[in-house]
């Protein structure tokens, strides 16, 4: 195919389509050449033309190409060094994927020549593999950036009112009975009206979506019939996932992404994307040659004192290294597209602690990324969310990132566990969580809404297999149960597994009632997992990453229980919107607030006297209450005025036994109303007197303070 080729120019990097024609740039400092392939729309592995990008700016390489259109499938070559004991891993004969490719077609075909080396080779890696790797290779495709956007707006709710919601496209809207059959599964299935009707009334306010960037199925995955289904592996930032789209035409993921996003700002309701940008899925040394590998291998990937090998922070073995101006320029770049173009909201960074590590691999909470995100006048202003740890030394860095991020809070999710499990010796550390974390946030001067709540998340656990395990059940997996975390601090209630025993059945019922409760009165910003909500099961499997299918997926044919549990997750949220001392911008100081009736915090033991320092000590303690004072809250609101709410009394009973409360008086002409109790999740809101109460074994109350009606 002959075609004239300008010199173009060199930034924006990618394929561009401008109205008139594309032009095409690709930063690599170790190429000697770059080739634009192009490929048949209608036989992708069919190469239909082919030229050299003419011109190289500060290793900016870069071409104009009039005339073509979007929809065109194209991919690079990049000619090169091919010494890997250097870190130099080019290879023409390989067809590499634009970094900046805004959609992509096809997949990782792993049964093609996709490894820059000779497989089996006595040398392994260090011997470079000439035959041609693009039939087994997605292609980038050129996409026009028009989209009428309309009137959309971002719901840009305050972190303080602020519900999350977390899902997988896919898993949310397979069963969905309403969703028509070809959306299931899609971005068009989860803007369905019957989707965003169920999160409107449940009351969550942002949906977090499990990757939706392009990844490619791990080859050993594909030799067990199974897939990486949660999409952790990585093969594009920019692009979204072609799988999730209804319609499969080149490109048309962008626009089905794009119509998802507007749908559901009109609903009010936020898109955060779960982002994976500390690993990709070209693996180790003995990995596929996909894209960045070949590019320009060690301008972003972290390499050892001898480059042929990799660091791997992330288990996945490779690790991107964001300290490096090019790999940090790509993450940022990514992020401001999704922001400006996608319209999304913000972001949760996996494995965030790899990202904030620098020098000899030590984490930084002033590392160059964190820097260059606070003062980007775009991004310093979404929702950053860190999952704060990865598997490298040094990992566990919750409560060390800086502002404005939040953190995924494990300790919030172990300790509540733990505790309505039964163990012992933890008041204090229960104390700390349900609070807000201040032993963790309030020394750097950050605020409660830094800590993320979370009882489970999509790995490990549902919450009904978090009450019906004690122990994993990874069979499905192929692996021998061998994956997936061993420690859960899970308890079955007496019985491994599905059970007709009605009193485990109760307890179990109960003890979810309890876990969701705690949540959802806890200070901080909660997190709750798609189905949770309604029971879902993975019957024991706590690591489903690999199961697209019925195991994964949320069912929505929900029997007595399902519904019940929903209509009591609904109300709590709900509840919580309402109730501003749920929602507080600043942690609690134990005094009475300006003039009013009660502390901002009081903790109380069962017999209804203020608990004592050495209280919080005494390892037996499963019993104990805590009042917030509603008219004691030290901020004002953004016109300057008092906030004012209901007080509220908590009561907490994780002992087996029931325990006899003393329930205080209630402010001066007010009196107790009941609004949860998890052992009767059927009871009515109802006055209660103070006095003596009897808490069931494993139960929670939630009282709040009211006037009498003068009527």
């Amino acid at each position: 195919m002959a075609m004239d080729v300008y010199p173009g120019r060199p930034y924006p990097r990618g394929a561009t389509y401008d109205g008139t024609g594309v032009n095409f740039a690709l930063y690599s400092q170790v190429a000697s050449r770059v080739e634009v392939c192009l490929f048949d729309p209608a036989n992708p592995s069919k190469e239909i033309g082919r030229f050299d990008l003419p011109e190289v700016t500060e290793f900016v390489w870069h071409g104009y190409i009039p005339g073509m259109e979007p929809g065109t499938l194209y991919g690079f070559r990049v000619h090169g060094p091919y010494e890997p004991s250097k870190g130099l891993r080019c290879n023409p004969h390989k067809l590499l994927i634009d970094p900046y490719a805004k959609a992509l077609h096809g997949e990782v075909d792993w049964k093609q020549p996709v490894f820059g080396y000779t497989l089996g080779h006595a040398d392994q890696d260090l011997a470079r593999d000439e035959k041609d790797s693009a039939a087994g290779v997605p292609k980038g495709v050129v996409v026009s950036d028009f989209f009428d956007w309309g009137n959309d707006r971002r719901p840009e709710i305050p972190w303080r009112k602020t519900v999350i919601y977390e899902a997988h496209v896919r898993g949310l809207t397979m069963l969905h009975p309403a969703v028509p059959e070809h959306q299931r599964g899609t971005y068009a299935g989860l803007s369905h009206p019957a989707v965003i009707e169920h999160m409107l009334k449940l009351g969550v306010t942002s949906v977090e979506l499990l990757p939706v960037h392009e990844a490619a199925d791990d080859s050993f995955l594909n030799d067990k019939g199974l897939s990486n289904y949660w999409g952790y592996s990585t093969l594009n930032y920019l692009s979204p996932h072609q799988r999730y789209a209804s319609r499969r035409t080149p490109g048309s993921q962008v626009a089905e992404f794009k119509s998802m996003v507007k749908a559901l700002h009109a609903a009010g309701i936020e898109v955060l994307l779960d982002v994976v940008y500390n690993h990709t899925c070209e693996g180790n040394h003995l990995g596929p040659t996909l894209s960045l590998k070949g590019i320009d291998n060690t301008a972003y990937y972290w390499t050892m004192p001898d480059a042929r090998y990799y660091l791997d922070f992330t288990g996945c073995g490779n690790s991107l290294n964001a300290s490096l101006p090019q790999a940090a320029r790509l993450i940022v770049d990514s992020l401001r597209y999704w922001v400006e173009e996608m319209h999304v909201d913000g972001f949760r960074f996996d494995l965030a602690t790899t990202l904030g590590r620098q020098g000899a691999g030590e984490f930084s909470p002033n590392a160059p990324l964190f820097q260059i995100i606070n003062q980007d006048p775009v991004l310093n202003r979404v929702k950053l969310i860190a999952e704060p740890w990865d598997v490298g030394m040094g990992g566990y860095q919750v409560g060390k990132f800086p502002a404005p991020w939040r953190e995924w809070n494990g300790k919030y999710r172990d300790t509540l566990r733990r505790y309505w499990k039964g163990d012992e010796s933890l008041a204090g550390e229960v104390g700390h969580r349900l609070a807000g974390s201040s032993d963790m946030f309030q020394e750097a001067k950050r605020r409660p809404q830094a800590s993320i709540n979370f009882i489970t998340a999509h790995d490990g656990f549902t919450l009904h297999d978090l009450v019906t395990y004690s122990h994993k059940h990874n069979e499905a997996n192929g692996e021998h149960n061998r994956d997936g975390a061993d420690d859960n601090q899970a308890w079955n209630c007496g019985v491994e597994g599905e059970t007709q025993d009605a009193n485990i059945i109760a307890l179990r019922e109960r003890q979810k009632r309890n876990l969701l409760a705690s949540l959802f009165m806890s200070q901080g910003v909660p997190m709750l997992v798609a189905g949770d909500e309604m029971g879902r099961t993975q019957k024991g499997n706590n690591n489903a990453y690999c199961q697209d299918n019925e195991l994964s997926w949320v069912n929505w044919n929900l029997d007595a229980r399902a519904k019940a549990l929903l209509e009591f997750s609904s109300r709590l949220i709900q509840f919580r919107h309402r109730q501003p001392v749920l929602q507080r911008r600043r942690f609690f100081q134990g005094e009475r607030i300006w003039d009013s009736r009660s502390k901002d915090l009081t903790w109380y033991r069962p017999d209804g006297t203020e608990m004592s320092p050495d209280d919080w000590q005494k390892p037996f303690v499963r019993s104990l209450a805590f009042q917030l004072g509603g008219d004691a809250i030290p901020t004002l609101d953004e016109r300057g005025q008092r906030i004012i709410g209901d007080g509220l009394l908590v009561l907490l009973n994780a002992h087996h036994e029931p325990v006899r409360f003393t329930i205080p008086p209630a402010a001066d002409g007010r009196h107790w109303v009941l609004e949860f109790y998890t052992a009767d999740d059927a009871r009515k809101p109802e006055p209660v007197k103070a006095g003596p109460f009897e808490l069931t074994g494993r139960s929670m109350l939630v009282l709040r303070e009211e006037t009498p009606s003068k009527s």
